[in-house]
């Protein structure tokens, strides 16, 4: 059977073109559910998760069956140790915020390449706005005042001991992609993570923002390192560059104090 032009034209998509493509078709998914009146709440949240997630495994098996995956919502297959190219994805990063109907929510999806951040598209369908690696925005200057994003509902002590020190203002949010994108789109300055994460939480944000042209690391300085036996990836900076250095000092001075 031949291929209708609508599906040539997706197989002929680059990589970057793909993660866009299924982010933003998953989000659309998403929103669609939300607005549907079937679920509500948590039960909301589950769906949501359930559907993406059956939505981006399917479209990557399609359309890349030699690559790895690993998402938040599916058993971990650990071929994927084995393989260069292994998209890393978060079919519903911010479940409660989705199940309340907010818009602080996002759909990940990256590509991680020999363990690095390569490739990455974060759909925010709740405004909607997608952003990737292929298009990055220029990001804002810095205002006067500095805008430290923290989690909406359990804020971080080492964050908030961070904003104190560099006088900056406090701004809760939902998911992590959310709050990626709001330091990539200009609405904040820094992004400062230590409460725990997994890789599918930062990599397409943190793809996402190093094409911006910002600064992305751990804590202590050192790179995010991607498709590991164990996912989990605690904490995470992302921040201009001429704001950074000033962060990472300070959490070093706080991790020297605690010691």
């Amino acid at each position: 059977m031949s291929q209708s032009p609508a599906t040539q034209a997706v197989a002929a998509m680059s990589d970057v073109e793909l993660a866009r493509h299924i982010a933003e078709t998953a989000g659309r998914i998403l929103v669609d559910l939300q607005r549907s009146g079937l679920f509500e709440g948590k039960s909301l949240g589950k769906a949501g998760d359930r559907t993406a997630n059956a939505f981006i495994m399917e479209a990557l098996a399609t359309n890349r069956p030699d690559d790895g995956i690993l998402s938040e919502e599916e058993k971990d297959n650990p071929e994927r140790l084995k393989a260069s190219r292994v998209w890393i994805v978060d079919p519903l990063d911010g479940t409660r915020e989705y199940g309340e109907g907010r818009t602080d929510w996002a759909v990940h999806v990256a590509l991680s390449i020999d363990g690095a951040p390569a490739i990455g598209a974060v759909a925010l369908p709740g405004f909607p706005l997608t952003l990737c690696t292929g298009q990055p925005p220029v990001v804002p200057p810095t205002p006067g005042k500095l805008r430290m994003l923290v989690s909406r509902t359990r804020p971080a002590k080492e964050a908030v001991a961070v904003a104190e020190a560099l006088g900056a203002e406090l701004v809760p949010m939902g998911s992590a992609g959310a709050k990626a994108m709001a330091v990539v789109r200009g609405e904040a300055d820094i992004y400062l993570h230590t409460g725990g994460q997994y890789e599918w939480d930062n990599c397409a944000p943190a793809a996402v923002a190093l094409a911006a042209g910002l600064h992305v690391s751990r804590v202590d300085g050192s790179p995010l390192a991607y498709n590991n036996a164990d996912p989990y990836l605690p904490d995470l900076l992302i921040a201009p560059k001429h704001i950074a250095p000033r962060v990472l000092e300070l959490m070093k001075t706080l991790e020297l104090a605690a010691g």
